[in-house]
């Protein structure tokens, strides 16, 4: 029913009387010409309209020319019907009293539309669909409409690549003069890319040229890869990207002489053939400079330029050539310079002229800065960190600078830039910052239970622009079997509307370290510090910045009470070098950092560099003395092709002010000293490089013989700590398509290399004694250090006695020539061994992706230890996960 048009109905015309058939045939005579008949003409007596329901009859008149009293004719009632045909409100039209002049006008509306379905779609959402289509409920039911609505859907699935659907309209008539508009949708399979074939390549292969093409052809490997379908658009971009490549290569003439995609005759794949010419290779020739700007000094900006003579064409250096001129003459506050590249091509010597031809312009200056987009951010937050205010003449380097500062600010979208427009005068510049607001708190929370650590509760919450003043507010929870901590802490960027930042912080950390001996986890010290941190900062320079603080903290530093025998920290149990961490003591420290700072977003930079070099004193006070320096760098830079490269190199080391505390003892505390692992260095675990205590037992093995235990769960490992170390790492960030970054995907791949060392030796725990060959436990002594040894009685008890042979009488001496049974600790004999105190580096090598997960920021790390030292703990995989609001 929808897919034939209505045919226009025909005004009737005269009947005609049928000739007189002759007799007998006459000779044939001259024919005279036949006379011109003049078109019948009547007059209208009356109009009528029959059959309408919705549409009122003077309307449907007056969709016509058609009126009482006015002449008409055939073809006057032919253009009527047409007239109203053409209205799109009728589904068919007829006139009558066309011989007597009472003109009667038939109609049949068309109906009206119920409700639009669509069957069939899963690729494509209805809402999408709806979206596109014209016809809607309570509208008036055309065909053409129905057909155009086709076309739209058919499109639709053509930008997906589904170029085998089909749609089948049908209409459900309902009471009322009303429809119900059904397309049944088959969307058929994906149209694939299933071969791409270049003819009139030499210099490069097919290969070569697919890489530079988004299209890709469709194979196994690339199942999940959206851009094997076919697409016009990108297909165009295809042949662009063509160019440029060939243009980069030296290739000038490079064309494109004809593109075709073929559909297959399944309708399931395509096959694009392009036809290129390469042309012949040119090289750079004479490169000049020509400008109008007084200021300007040809020739110097002429060998600036990254483009020499001789060298190959390359089409991507003068578009930089072009953008460094204009950016030389924005240094000298030439806000709209025109610089135009004029090519001089020589075909005989194959050379590519060029005269950078920069046309006069005068300096400006900044005639008022607009902030557009921050409804959560005060104005003056955005405007502090534009480096020119009214008046200024312009310069664009510092309007690169402060479009850096405030991305770095990392309250607003990425890709933030400041626009340039002229003007009220030809001198005056208008700088714009549209920028867009984006979350800038972050809210992480973890709950879990696990048999090490029973019920887990972590939370933070961290605001970076409270209020919309800059401001910065956090807070955070940590709870576990073995770690606390609450801590709170604010930081205002601009006191009193000055340049000069002030915070501060509270805390208390109740903090269990641990080792694990097979798979029990086990408490070796607890460190519980209660303090506060002030802090100040004021710039030096615009990249240069100091920055003081002032902490106390108090610490308390004891061991579980399994390490305790009769009230004692006993070295057997934890360690010498664990026995000489505890005690109370404060802490007192004033430091300050030196930083320089040119990255261009402090967030997610993509270029320049970050240098920290600090210093804490402790000793203001306190029982605590050392200095604690540290050196940090970092560098970016975009390496082209949305690539990141990155390099960051960090130290330290920390002397102690006070005096020797013993043989065997470090002057800097457990507690002080720096730790290297995760999450820092990724592909070792917690604590997991340098130097450590590992105490391994001794057993007998299945012929007698005493053997140590090498079974890893077995052997207990305690971390110390190190007074130095040492961190490199050279990361790769990997660009993925749009609608990877869409997700918020950002890999990278790394090498990172570290280590910790320098710390004092500790003494062995206990020397164990030997019996026929063996180490046996330690001998029980007095007070005195007498050895002791055991007599059993008949009634099955021992008498403790310092006599090795005998029995003492009452005044102590030995009486007797029976040997008594020599009396030992208990102790099992262990091997205590000191490890990883060495500046060998230690290498990793890894991929990690960050993630901007529906649950908030994720990074997985996935890192591979190639070099290590011996007691280092490794680790495959780590992960962690966050939120933002």
């Amino acid at each position: 029913m929808l897919s034939g048009l209505p045919i226009a109905a025909n005004a009737q015309a005269a009947p005609q009387t049928p000739a007189p058939q002759a007799a007998a045939p006459q000779p044939a005579a001259p024919q005279a010409p036949a006379p011109v008949v003049a078109p019948v003409t009547r007059t209208i007596k009356s109009l009528r309209v029959e059959g309408s329901q919705r549409i009122e009859p003077d309307t449907v008149l007056s969709y016509t020319k058609l009126r009482v009293g006015q002449p008409y004719t055939n073809e006057t009632l032919d253009q009527g019907l047409r007239d109203l045909l053409a209205s799109d409100f009728f589904a068919d039209v007829s006139i009558a009293g066309v011989e007597s002049g009472d003109i009667v006008i038939r109609i049949r509306e068309n109906p009206v539309i119920n409700r639009i379905v669509l069957e069939g779609n899963k690729r494509l959402k209805s809402d999408k669909i709806t979206k596109e289509i014209k016809l809607a409920p309570r509208q008036i039911f055309t065909r053409t409409a129905v057909r155009q609505d086709i076309a739209r859907i058919v499109e639709l699935y053509r930008r997906q690549g589904r170029f085998g659907a089909s749609i089948e309209p049908k209409m459900v008539m309902l009471d009322q003069n009303r429809v119900d508009v059904v397309f049944e949708i088959s969307e058929g399979p994906k149209s694939k890319v299933r071969q791409i074939n270049i003819i009139g390549n030499e210099v490069f292969d097919d290969d070569k040229l697919r890489e530079q093409m988004a299209t890709k052809q469709a194979r196994l490997f690339r199942l999940l890869s959206s851009n094997t379908s076919y697409d016009q658009d990108r297909m165009a971009y295809d042949q662009q990207k063509m160019r440029q490549f060939y243009l980069t290569e030296g290739y000038a003439d490079f064309k494109v002489t004809s593109a075709v995609a073929e559909l297959t005759p399944d309708k399931s794949d395509f096959i694009i053939t392009y036809v290129v010419e390469e042309g012949p290779r040119y090289k750079f020739g004479d490169v000049s400079v020509d400008s109008s700007i007084r200021d300007f000094n040809n020739d110097a900006l002429a060998k600036s330029l990254a483009i020499k003579k001789g060298d190959w064409y390359n089409a991507k250096l003068v578009e930089n050539s072009v953008d460094s001129l204009s950016e030389a003459a924005g240094l000298y506050g030439y806000a709209f310079t025109e610089v135009n590249p004029e090519f001089q091509r020589d075909r005989e010597n194959l050379t590519m002229s060029l005269n950078f031809n920069i046309a006069e312009a005068k300096r400006s200056y900044v005639e008022r800065v607009d902030i557009n987009g921050n409804t959560n951010t005060q104005d003056k937050v955005v405007r502090r960190e534009i480096r020119l205010s009214e008046g200024d003449a312009f310069n664009s380097f510092q309007v690169k600078r402060s479009q850096d500062r405030i991305n770095s600010l990392g309250f607003f979208q990425d890709k933030f830039e400041i626009k340039q427009t002229p003007g009220s005068a030809p001198d005056r510049v208008v700088l714009t910052a549209d920028v867009e607001e984006k979350s800038t708190g972050e809210l992480q929370l973890s709950a879990g239970f696990s048999s090490l650590e029973s019920f887990i509760v972590q939370a933070s919450i961290r605001q970076r622009n409270f209020r919309g003043k800059g401001q910065e507010l956090r807070a955070s929870v940590n709870y576990s079997s073995y770690s606390k901590s609450v801590e709170l802490g604010f930081t205002e960027p601009y006191l009193f509307d000055k340049n000069i930042a002030i915070g501060g912080d509270i805390f208390r950390r109740d903090y269990n370290s641990f080792n694990y001996v097979g798979d029990q986890r086990q408490t070796t010290y607890t460190q519980v510090s209660t303090g506060f941190q002030i802090r100040a900062g004021i710039p030096l320079t615009e990249y240069w910045s100091l920055s003081a603080r002032y902490g106390l903290s108090f610490d308390k530093v004891g061991l579980d009470s399994q390490y305790f025998t009769n009230g004692t920290c006993d070295p057997v149990k934890a360690g010498r070098y664990l026995c000489d961490a505890i005690g109370n003591r404060a802490t007192s420290s004033v430091g300050y950092s030196l930083i320089f700072d040119s990255l261009n977003s402090r967030l997610r930079p993509s270029a320049g560099q970050r240098l920290v070099f600090s210093q804490d004193f402790a000793g203001l006070g306190g029982d605590v003395r050392y200095v604690r320096t540290r050196f940090d760098a970092d560098k970016y830079w975009g390496i082209g092709g949305g690539f990141i490269l990155s390099a960051s190199l960090e130290g330290g080391y920390i002397h102690s002010l006070e005096g020797s505390k013993g043989p065997g003892i470090d002057k800097v505390r457990i507690t002080d000293r720096f730790y290297l692992g995760e999450p820092e260095f990724r592909g070792f675990d917690i604590r997991g490089v340098g130097p450590r205590v590992q105490r391994t037992n001794y057993i007998i093995d299945a012929s007698g013989n005493q053997v140590l235990d090498t079974n890893k769960d077995n052997i207990i490992d305690d971390a110390l700590g190190g007074r130095a170390y040492y961190s490199g790492r050279l990361e790769l960030e990997i660009p993925l398509s749009a609608g990877a970054r869409e997700l918020g995907l950002r890999p990278s791949i790394y090498l990172q290399t570290g280590a910790l060392f320098g710390i004092t030796k500790p003494l062995d725990t206990i020397t164990f004694p030997t019996e026929n060959g063996k180490l046996v436990s330690p001998y029980l002594t007095n007070d005195a250090g007498q050895r002791l040894y055991g007599i059993t009685q008949a009634d099955g008890g021992t008498i403790v006695t310092t006599c090795a042979v005998g029995i003492p009488d009452a005044s102590g001496v030995c009486n007797g020539g029976t040997a008594n049974t020599v009396l030992h600790t208990g102790v099992q004999p262990f091997r205590e061994e000191f490890v990883g105190n060495s500046a060998k580096p230690r290498l990793s090598v890894g991929a990690g992706v960050n993630w901007t997960s529906p649950f908030g920021p994720l990074r997985i790390d996935v890192a591979y230890a190639l070099l290590k030292d011996k007691g280092d703990d490794t680790k495959l995989i780590t992960f962690n996960v966050g939120t933002a609001f």
